[in-house]
């Protein structure tokens, strides 16, 4: 503890040259440690990134447009969404959530899919490695992984409904709920969600953030990721609005988290309101 003290006190002397050699050193070495980390931990952000892009590629591959697959998934993720707004109504019409309320529920947990522009997404990733902080390729990496779970399980629903999921239901949607299962994905599902909002929440408050997405505007409309683009743009615009996301975020995650309980336990009801 002494020797601790006395660093922290030689490390504060504005004079570099009075401080004595083992201050230097460790001082300098702790920088080195840090900045090791930072780089370790972007390596690993970026790889999640990609390794959840291929996934998703391979899973889309599965639902070709016109199909049979592809119209059975739209109809699914349009009566989630639909169930997403009644549960939500009161966070979308409050003049202070409503922005970031309806980010969410259109941008988030919607019926499009961020994830299906993986090309483009890893031609621009140099770009948002130099331009976005840590923060922001952890946003990018929730949201692309929330996306490529999201089409998992609708896929695996929408195997279950079979051609029900043209004609949905609250019975229909709770019966067949029950019967994907997947209890540790849904639950990691919303695990994300409340990640995603923190990612976002501390993407705001970090300096020149805004100014790197209007450097990064250019170059990501003319690599065809103008959807990303406006994803990041309108997430950072919706929470800025907010004084800190922690009761935004802990509502939504609570409602989920007693919706998925309730849907296990047998009780659909919770899909009415």
């Amino acid at each position: 503890m002494l020797i601790s003290a006395e660093l922290r006190r030689w490390a504060k002397m504005p004079d570099r040259a009075t401080r004595p050699p083992y201050v230097i050193i460790a001082c300098t070495d702790r920088r080195i440690d840090v900045e090791q980390e930072i780089v370790s931990a972007r390596k690993k952000t970026i790889n999640r990134l990609l390794e959840q892009l291929d996934l998703a590629a391979d899973l889309r591959a599965k639902a070709v447009e016109g199909t049979k697959v592809a119209v059975r998934r739209r109809c699914l993720r349009v009566w989630q969404a639909q169930r997403l707004t009644r549960t939500h109504a009161d966070l979308l019409s409050s003049a202070r959530f409503g922005a970031t309320a309806s980010f969410f529920l259109t941008d988030i947990y919607g019926p499009e899919d961020l994830s299906q522009h993986e090309a483009e997404i890893k031609r621009i990733l140099p770009v948002m490695t130099k331009l976005l902080p840590a923060s922001g390729l952890e946003t990018v990496a929730d949201a692309v992984e929330l996306s490529t779970l999201s089409e998992q399980l609708d896929m695996a629903m929408i195997k279950s409904l079979g051609e029900d999921a043209e004609a949905l239901d609250v019975a229909i949607y709770g019966k067949s709920y029950r019967t994907v299962g997947r209890r540790r994905e849904r639950q990691h599902q919303i695990d994300l969600i409340d990640h995603l909002g923190r990612s976002l929440d501390d993407l705001i408050r970090r300096p020149f953030v805004g100014k790197a997405l209007s450097l990064m505007h250019r170059p990501a409309i003319l690599a065809g990721l103008g959807d990303l683009q406006d994803f990041l743009e309108r997430g950072y615009a919706a929470f800025r609005k907010l004084d800190g996301a922690d009761e935004f975020l802990r509502i939504v995650v609570t409602r989920e988290n007693r919706i998925m309980e309730a849907l296990f336990a047998g009780d659909d009801s919770v899909l009415k309101a």
